[in-house]
């Protein structure tokens, strides 16, 4: 069973009752409700808990890190950072989702200022287009998934060239962005998925669902070989 953990900085949904009539559980509830039902072990964790839920007990036993932020990114603990990354690194998935881009731990997965991009939060109508038909997070999803209002993220991105671009969005005032982008950092594999804005239900689009239920089995480890490192003895004589 792939274990995955629901991170959520959980602000606005505490802050704003407009939010929380959108997210009454919470964006984290949501989204690990929706994964429970496909038979994933799930645990949530949010900002305001002790070292952010995210303790090595808990990173240890997480297969996949699912993460959502926005207001909060500077609130994480750099020793929490450090302590995802090297997790993600040693092999645990991590899924970004929407204003991930400008987190901590995703500036530090990507090196580069990935949080550089246009925005406007006016509700638009997005399209995401499939663009890399082949890969695992695609099956089973449509041609194209229509939103009707979300934040329009648009290029340029300001991330390293990604492994795959599975998503290309089109936005109301014309804009376009990649928004599913594939990448792999030591063991683990990583996938950020630009949908979700707080104030609209974009987590509750089946469509939406089935691309994240996707790339958690996509990203999740296998039993990797055990390679040595450092200074080591030859293989054959010489």
């Amino acid at each position: 069973m792939i274990k995955v953990t629901v991170w959520n900085e959980n602000i606005h949904e505490r802050e704003s009752e407009e939010i929380r009539r959108v997210y009454p559980e919470g964006i984290h509830g949501c989204i690990a409700d929706f994964l429970k039902k496909e038979g994933f072990e799930i645990r949530t964790a949010t900002l305001e808990q002790p070292e952010c839920g995210l303790t090595e007990e808990v990173l240890r036993n997480t297969d996949v890190l699912v993460w959502w932020g926005h207001m909060g990114h500077e609130k994480v603990p750099d020793e929490i950072v450090d302590r995802v990354y090297r997790h993600v690194n040693e092999g645990m998935g991590f899924i970004g989702l929407h204003s991930t881009h400008g987190s901590k731990i995703f500036r530090k997965l990507c090196g580069t200022g990935s949080e550089a991009l246009k925005w406007r939060a006016d509700g638009e109508q997005e399209i995401l287009w499939t663009v890399d038909r082949s890969h695992p997070i695609l099956d089973g999803v449509p041609e194209k998934i229509i939103l009707p209002q979300e934040e329009m993220y648009g290029e340029p991105f300001s991330i390293p060239n990604p492994d795959s671009v599975l998503f290309i969005s089109w936005f109301e005032g014309g804009e376009v962005f990649r928004s599913g982008c594939t990448f792999h950092r030591g063991c683990g594999k990583i996938f950020y998925f630009r949908p979700g804005h707080e104030e609209f239900p974009t987590f509750f689009i089946p469509e939406i669902q089935k691309v994240i239920v996707n790339a958690v089995k996509w990203a999740a480890p296998f039993d990797f070989p055990k390679n040595t490192t450092g200074l080591v003895e030859p293989t054959h004589p010489f």
